[in-house]
């Protein structure tokens, strides 16, 4: 049974099985990755990139952000400049993104001149909650019920048909909770669907029904040009806030239901003829089934524990993927606990410093703020013989 086999054996016989090669020879050491984003993400895999030797070119609006501040080349300008887009393109070998929401007509610029992982086609699926939930139910896979909703009278409706409690959300746009709102049987409707702003320039809404989870969990995916794809292992993700606070990694569920999670990351990488990181969100029901909440298609908050837990991190792996580098193995060393220095927390940096069993990463943000994240530890458990 596939849930009992050592998960670096199954991450061995996938990759035995992958099919032929899609693309040429890898790009070689001082190659220029081109990375649309300046966030603390791209500083991350700018930082894996230079490891590997490659020299990265960040494309942000500031000069002090977090990417900008380890990259070799910065480009400061609106996403919409397309003199500047031009330029950009003409001077990296390969673009990815740590920021979903770059423009489609950008990237598809961008992609006219030099390859673009994940390609524009996938960002449009993971920008949009409709079409994601849409795309997941196309292939099988389980989402919360959902509806449409483009005014306050259709929100009444959707709430007739999915019923209370559940979730109006923008279409486009909107993370940590922004773009988000509860609704309750007691709900005004007509202040929710203002209180959520969603319209033209968020496609409107969706409202999604009330999951009876026990738990979130997460699985990153990695897929190389070559078709090889390779999954972390899935891990339970708490928030607060609206705001990831922790992530245990390995989660604590059934090796089948590990199974399962996993093989959803697969069918979602390669469904979407993914080329880089895609980082599924999900929820376990009380009845055992695996739900899709969300995908992103670049490294995630919930992957960050295997920059220290693992034989290959996902910033690393997403280098490997873009560039045409065989992937690396994603298996655990030892257990971990992820922990996310929000605002204020960051203050308790030399405490984290000073245990032998935290890993700190700090994101050069110099103003501190409340629910921005400041930076992260990794605390680091037993070993594993996974």
């Amino acid at each position: 049974m596939r849930g009992a086999l050592p998960r670096l054996m199954r991450w061995q016989m996938h990759r035995a099985t992958t099919p032929e090669p899609m693309s040429g020879s890898p790009l070689p050491p001082g190659a220029t990755i081109g990375i649309l984003g300046g966030g603390q993400l791209g500083r991350m895999t700018a930082l894996a990139a230079a490891n590997l030797g490659y020299r990265c070119h960040i494309y942000c609006q500031s000069a002090d952000e977090p990417a900008a501040q380890v990259a070799a080349q910065t480009t400061l300008a609106a996403f919409d400049d397309m003199s500047a887009v031009d330029a950009f393109a003409a001077a990296v070998d390969v673009a990815t993104l740590e920021f979903e929401n770059v423009p489609i007509t950008t990237l598809e610029r961008i992609a006219d001149r030099t390859p673009v992982h994940p390609a524009p086609a996938v960002q449009a699926v993971a920008q949009n909650r409709l079409s994601e939930k849409s795309f997941a139910n196309s292939l099988g896979i389980a989402t919360a019920p959902f509806r449409a909703v483009t005014t306050a009278e259709e929100l009444k409706q959707a709430v007739a048909d999915i019923g209370t409690p559940s979730v109006l959300k923008t279409v486009r746009m909107g993370y940590d909770g922004k773009g988000q709102v509860s609704i309750k049987a007691d709900t005004d409707l007509t202040a929710a669907w203002t209180e959520s702003g969603a319209g033209p320039a968020t496609e409107y809404g969706i409202l999604e029904g009330f999951v009876d989870f026990t738990c979130e969990i997460s699985v990153i995916v990695a897929r190389g040009t070559h078709g090889a794809a390779a999954a972390f292992s899935p891990v339970e993700n708490r928030h607060a806030h609206h705001i990831l606070d922790e992530t245990i990694a390995p989660a604590d569920i059934s090796p089948d239901m590990a199974a399962a999670a996993n093989d959803i990351a697969i069918r979602l990488v390669e469904g979407l003829d993914v080329v880089g990181l895609l980082a599924i969100e999900m929820f376990v029901t009380a009845k055992g089934d695996v739900l899709v909440n969300e995908v992103a298609p670049r490294p995630h908050n919930s992957g960050h524990w295997t920059m220290d837990a693992c034989r290959t991190g996902q910033f690393e792996q997403l280098v490997r993927a873009i560039c045409g580098l065989p992937l690396g193995d994603p298996s655990r060393r030892c257990d971990a606990v992820m922990k996310n220095l929000i605002g204020a927390d960051v203050d308790d940096w030399p405490n984290f410093l000073d245990d032998p069993k935290a890993k700190l990463h700090l994101y050069g943000k110099t103003e501190t703020r409340p629910g921005r994240k400041m930076g992260h530890v990794n605390f680091l458990g037993k070993p594993t013989n996974d």
